[in-house]
């Protein structure tokens, strides 16, 4: 299990790594398009466009439908919530960190305060 959330929160994180990939996706948020439009879009070849439409569908965040010629990509089933909650619980763990930093900094500002060696302005 643990192993299976350590590569599908892999693949998120590399497909999200590339500011393309997060243009594809919020482009696809507003409405579906052909990886031709995509391509036009992000003025990038077919191939190159296949590639990074390839990272975005095996993370989930985007799936494709062939009609005839045409190849149409959409959001996919991923809300993200894994990744999200991976984020969240560092994000906490940093953001407590942070406020013992915090408490530190104010307990030597004031025992300067109290030694007499702090400068007066």
């Amino acid at each position: 299990m643990v192993q299976l959330l350590a590569t599908r929160l892999d693949a998120s994180f590399a497909a999200l790594s590339d500011a393309t990939r997060r243009g594809v996706l919020e482009h696809l948020g507003r409405a579906d398009a052909s990886i031709t439009e995509l391509a036009d879009r992000f003025h990038m070849t077919l191939t190159g466009m296949k590639k990074h439409v390839g990272v975005l569908e095996r993370a989930g965040l985007v799936t494709t439908q062939k009609i005839g010629r045409v190849r149409t990509c959409k959001l996919g089933r991923s809300t993200l919530a894994e990744e999200t909650a991976w984020i969240e619980a560092y994000r906490g763990l940093w953001a407590s960190r942070f406020d013992a930093l915090d408490q530190i900094v104010e307990e030597l500002k004031q025992r300067e305060t109290f030694d007499g060696r702090r400068q007066t302005e």
